[in-house]
């Protein structure tokens, strides 16, 4: 018997030590291939980059996976609370793998064996972060016995609360978020400190399966598990049965937050701003970086510019006529579901959608587009209203010329027609509208800094997403003649120098060039001051060609206008290609006094750990972060920046353009408390309308025109469609600020001048006009002309103020002297 007990004995030690050998064998095979556990230590994950306007409101997020990475101290208690009952109630006592719940999942799993069931899962949070950060998703045993060692390294080589943080911030909810921070933004619109007991409690039910908890297409199924959770943490003691009980009561509450840009009017700023950071850092440090982006943007200025532009190009639009209706749908059923099918431009709330329902000549009901949620979805419902005949007269006739113009509105549209319509203060009555064919782009600057303040880049950014204000590229017509004026006084001229204001013929290549004034007609000899007032084409050509247009081109690609302008007489006159952008930082480069500004529509970047990796602010203070003051020089700002003007030729332009204001091309379009300077521009066949002016801290600039150039109309001049957009715009920008003035800068000498021969005016002499001169410079002594005087008639007046003039004109001179 001993004998025999001795033999099963030794069969079993033997047995024993063979089952041990092998699974030494396999734990080695294993734990051969496992991965370093360290990676840990650096982790870090796709976050989402965001960007905030100039005063820190949110503006846009980008990311593949919405993830806010947030430290285990900034995770409330509660929320903490409510993921250990949930997922692991013994987190902070077993050592990676809980004994107990693994047996009990092992009990149920052979009690369910054959059922069909899927096998319930043992998982520990540390397991867990095994899993997701380290293995795959296999239902296999290999994979299970890797995760239970790495979570017995893990629990060896970090703390409790570390692993936590890496689960909290690793963990996917649905609908595109990750992480705790996003999902509470994704799902309630909140921060997680501002969650509730239900709110919390439903975050921490997803992960075991979001699309099993959708809080939209299984509410119910939500609602049960989040109740469950909410009673293990009363079960756990983390709440009062009391503050359980009235949670449960509660709905889910889940109000999913808009993607893309959450600023009002911000589109198509922050789209910029993203292709920029594209450019500069890629695709991946967008989308996955977690930069914090600062930009430049004013909230203020920004929906100020986009309602100016907006109404600017609504008005010339509607002069023009009906487009036609967007779409036309049946009627005879229930219409609100065709009508809810219909997208509407996303970014012009003040809109909505509408369906002719009945038109006589009083005017039309109309049914309006629903635009109630209910779980994230839209409902249709049946809401009318009324456009009375008086306003859509404007729709009475066709823009495209399809019909003669109508009498009423019988003759614009018919029952079933779907068309804008924009609310009127009296309930249930409304104004047809119409997107506009004409686009725009508008861009406002701070000409200090160089910072873009707005940025509108057409009508809508949901009707397209072109930027006009960055993209288009487009003539600049008569808004690039100051630079040819500032070439010139920046090179001897002055703004009494005299040009001929007359017909002139340029041969180039077997060709002859006639350049013309807008609307015809020449007024002789002029100063540089009345060229630029008038906008003056004739002149701006004799001065480029007498200038040298190498100079002319110099001075535009030092601007920045152009990259490489070809020293061609007719770009003397804007015919080349440019931004708003550009040609709005040109002039601030004239607005500031001459300092090259670098355009900026970003303030400063930090990358995920706060870090600031890009600032535009590149000037350098010394002794300004000193500890403590003893009666040192206060900290000067040192501004390292080129100098591309002379200030004095930049007082001079900015004083020639204010007379472009007060009496040339846009006299009557600009009414502000502050002294201003602008210019317009009108290309040829009236394809672009500019303007392009400044105060003393605010630059501003626009164009109105068609995507696939085309003529506006007779008339449509920078002066009578842009400059009236540009004071909307001013007018909202400048309200509550300081009025400035534009500073003469030392050793200028202030003249007064004859305004029509450049020459001294005396005492009580009529038509005088102050003019400033640079050092050594004044008025000329003698009536000199640029430009040829053999075939020139003069108006008498000049002959009877001038005997120099007569004296020039009669001996045949010509050219300069």
């Amino acid at each position: 018997m001993i004998r025999l007990i001795g033999y099963f004995f030794g069969i079993g030690a033997f047995l024993l030590l063979g089952t041990a050998a092998a699974v030494a064998i396999y734990l080695g095979a294993i734990t051969k291939d496992l991965p370093d556990y360290e990676v840990l230590a650096n982790y870090a994950p796709p976050v989402t980059t965001r960007f905030h306007a100039g005063n820190g409101a949110l503006m846009a997020e980008y990311a593949r996976e919405r993830r806010l990475y947030l430290p285990i101290q900034a995770i409330p208690d509660r929320v903490k609370a409510a993921f250990i009952s949930a997922e692991d109630k013994n987190f902070y006592q077993h050592p990676g793998i809980d004994v107990t719940g693994l047996a009990r999942a092992i009990a149920v799993n052979l009690q369910n064996f054959g059922s069909g069931r899927r096998p319930v899962g043992a998982s520990t949070i540390t397991q867990q972060v095994a899993k997701n950060f380290l293995l795959s998703s296999d239902q296999t045993l290999d994979r299970k016995i890797k995760e239970a060692i790495l979570s017995f390294r893990i629990e060896q080589a970090y703390s409790k609360d570390r692993i936590l943080e890496l689960y909290l911030n690793e963990i996917f909810f649905g609908l595109n978020s990750y992480g705790i921070a996003g999902a509470a933004l994704t799902y309630f619109d909140k921060s997680v400190t501002e969650l509730t007991i239900a709110e919390t409690a439903y975050l921490a039910a997803l992960p075991k399966g979001p699309a099993n908890y959708h809080p939209f297409r299984k509410v119910e199924a939500a609602i049960e598990r989040r109740n469950w959770v909410i009673d293990r943490m009363v079960e756990n003691g983390y709440v009062t049965k009391a503050d359980g009980e009235e949670a449960k009561q509660q709905p889910l509450g889940v109000k999913p937050r808009r993607g893309g840009a959450h600023l009002f009017a911000s589109d198509f700023f922050a789209e910029e701003v993203r292709r920029q950071i594209i450019q500069k850092y890629g695709d991946k440090a967008l989308y996955e970086g977690g930069l914090s982006v600062r930009t430049s943007l004013d909230p203020r200025l920004q929906i100020a510019a986009r309602k100016a532009l907006q109404d600017g190009l609504l008005s010339y639009d509607e002069r023009r006529g009906f487009h036609g209706p967007v779409k036309t749908i049946e009627i005879g059923g229930d219409w609100g579901e065709p009508l809810s099918k219909i997208p509407m431009l996303s970014d012009v709330p003040e809109w909505k959608l509408a369906v002719v329902l009945s038109v006589d000549s009083e005017g039309a009901e109309i049914g309006i587009q629903p635009d109630k949620e209910v779980s994230g979805k839209i409902v249709p419902e049946r809401v009318t209203g009324r456009i009375a005949a008086k306003n859509m007269q404007w729709a009475h006739r066709s823009a495209g010329g399809k019909r003669k113009s109508a009498k009423s509105p019988e003759e614009v549209f018919g029952p079933g027609d779907v068309v804008y319509v924009e609310p009127l203060e009296e309930a249930g009555e409304y104004r047809l509208r119409q997107p506009p064919k004409v686009q725009g782009g508008l861009v406002a600057m701070d000409p200090h800094t160089g910072r873009v303040l707005a940025m509108v880049g057409g009508f809508s950014y949901g009707q397209s997403e072109f930027n006009r204000a960055t993209q288009a590229m487009r003539q600049p017509g008569s808004a690039f003649k100051p630079f040819v004026y500032a070439a010139a006084l920046d090179n001897g001229y002055t703004p009494a120098s005299v040009i001929l204001d007359a017909p002139i013929e340029i041969v180039a290549g077997g060709q002859v060039w006639r350049p013309e004034n807008y609307g015809g007609g020449s007024a002789g000899p002029s100063t540089l001051r009345l060229g630029i007032e008038k906008s003056r084409n004739l002149m701006t050509v004799r001065l480029a060609n007498d200038l040298g247009m190498n100079i002319v081109a110099e001075y535009a690609e030092r601007f920045g206008i152009y990259d490489k302008m070809a020293p061609l007489l007719a770009m003397s006159l804007g015919s080349g290609e440019t931004t708003v952008l550009r040609l709005v930082s040109a002039y601030a480069v004239i607005a500031n006094g001459g300092k090259q500004i670098k355009p900026s529509l970003i303030d400063r970047i930090q990358d995920r750990y706060g870090k600031t990796i890009f600032r535009h602010e590149d000037r350098a203070c010394e002794n300004c972060n000193a500890d403590d003051w003893e009666a040192q020089e206060e900290p000067v700002l040192i501004d390292n920046r080129e100098q591309v003007l002379d200030p004095m030729t930049s007082y001079q332009i900015t004083s020639m353009m204010e007379g472009v204001v007060a009496r040339g091309t846009a006299a009557g379009k600009i009414k502000l408390d502050r002294p201003v300077a602008g210019k317009t521009g009108t290309t040829n066949d009236e394809k672009d309308a500019w303007f392009v002016g400044y105060t003393p801290d605010l630059v501003a600039g626009l164009y109105l025109g068609f995507d696939d150039p085309a003529p506006l109309g007779r008339g449509a001049t920078g002066g009578g469609l842009s400059a009236p957009i540009f004071n909307a715009f001013m007018q909202k920008a400048v309200e509550g600020t300081r009025p400035g003035k534009f500073v003469v800068p030392e050793g200028m000498s202030l003249i007064p001048v004859n305004r029509k021969t450049g020459m001294a005016a005396v005492e009580g002499e009529p038509d005088t006009i102050i003019e400033a001169f640079k050092p050594g410079t004044g008025p000329a002594d003698t009536f000199s002309v640029i430009g040829d005087l053999d075939e020139y008639a003069p108006p008498e007046e000049i002959l009877r103020t001038s005997p120099q003039a007569n004296q020039a004109v009669t001996s045949g001179s010509n050219g300069l002297f």
